[in-house]
């Protein structure tokens, strides 16, 4: 009972954190809305001087956030399960920097179309981040298994290979090196309607197919041979989560660029209030999370107003002082 009361106090917790979130992003900025004002203009129909501002600039970017942040930790908690190791998340396979080469190579090379509403970049970040999963993968795999160390150390090899390419490009490109930069660092200045339809349809069900293998990501983290016995399929439960994951991934960074950390962090905040079960563990970290990218978004856009600090910037400092910590806890 007192264990049912904890759970149902931690979700309230995060669920009146993301709701005082949402409503402190969409007032605070270059332009104030009071809370009052938000309401009138978002469940009262009425217009004001501000309804442009946050129909069309803040309200979309804000939900943004939120399904990115959620998607982002729902991702790190579940690679962290399937590799038994709490320093991963999306970077460690290269899936973040196969995004990334997919970026910039479509701004180097200028190609230009559209799909949904989400240009050429994003689709390109997207292809990069599948294509960087199949091959650390196959990299990895060897006689239809695959060893967790090889899988980390082809990831690892493959995320510094492609950053060498970027760095490579953006040296050959100074003209578009503004724009390389700020995509690589993660921004969502560029939020539109459209992205975030398409960011819900594609994360959302993630999310829940994650969630839906809670069970058997929890009897992985007892050991392979332990699930083997259980009646696992190991092998085709790390290839099934995996591809969820980079279709995840492959969503975030196609809509918002690069944004690291934020898998590593919420997951670990979770664990340690909530426990191990990944029944409570995914869906607590996705709402932890999407508080978190909230507020950093918030904090980057208003601190040094009128500069913009990107959103992946925000993160990084917020994640590398815990990545340290989590790095000394661990030994």
């Amino acid at each position: 009972m007192n264990n049912t009361i904890k759970n149902y106090s931690i979700f309230i917790i995060l669920l009146a954190g993301l709701v005082i979130a949402i409503i402190m992003a969409v007032g605070f900025g270059a332009v104030r809305i009071p809370a009052a004002e938000f309401i009138d203009i978002l469940f009262r129909g009425i217009q004001t001087e501000h309804s442009t501002i946050l129909l069309q600039i803040r309200l979309p970017r804000v939900l943004l956030c939120l399904v990115i942040g959620a998607g982002l930790a729902a991702v790190g908690t579940v690679m962290q399960g399937i590799f038994k190791n709490p320093l991963v998340d999306s970077y460690t396979l290269g899936m973040s920097s196969g995004a990334a080469l997919g970026a910039v190579i479509s701004i180097v090379t200028g190609i230009s179309f559209s799909i949904g509403g989400v240009s050429t970049t994003g689709v390109f970040a997207f292809i990069g981040a599948v294509s960087t999963l199949f091959l650390v993968y196959n990299l990895a795999k060897r006689k239809n298994a695959m060893s967790v160390n090889s899988l980390l150390l082809a990831g690892v090899a493959v995320s510094y290979f492609l950053s060498a390419i970027i760095s490579f490009l953006m040296l050959l490109n100074q003209d578009n090196l503004q724009h390389i930069v700020f995509w690589t660092m993660g921004s969502l200045s560029l939020t539109s309607w459209s992205k975030v339809v398409i960011s819900y349809i594609i994360i959302i069900p993630g999310i829940l197919a994650l969630l839906f293998y809670a069970r058997e990501l929890n009897i992985l983290t007892m050991g392979d041979e332990s699930a083997q016995y259980l009646g696992i399929d190991v092998e085709k439960l790390k290839r099934v989560l995996l591809v969820i994951c980079c279709i995840i991934v492959g969503a975030v960074v196609s809509v918002s660029g690069t944004i690291g950390f934020l898998g590593l962090v919420a997951p670990h905040i979770i664990r340690l209030i909530a426990g191990s079960d990944n029944k409570k563990v995914i869906p607590y970290s996705a709402l932890l999370g999407a508080v978190l990218l909230i507020a950093s978004d918030t904090v980057g856009r208003t601190i040094i107003q009128p500069v913009e600090i990107p959103v992946g910037v925000m993160t990084s400092i917020m994640g590398g002082p815990f990545f340290i910590f989590l790095l000394r806890k661990q030994r």
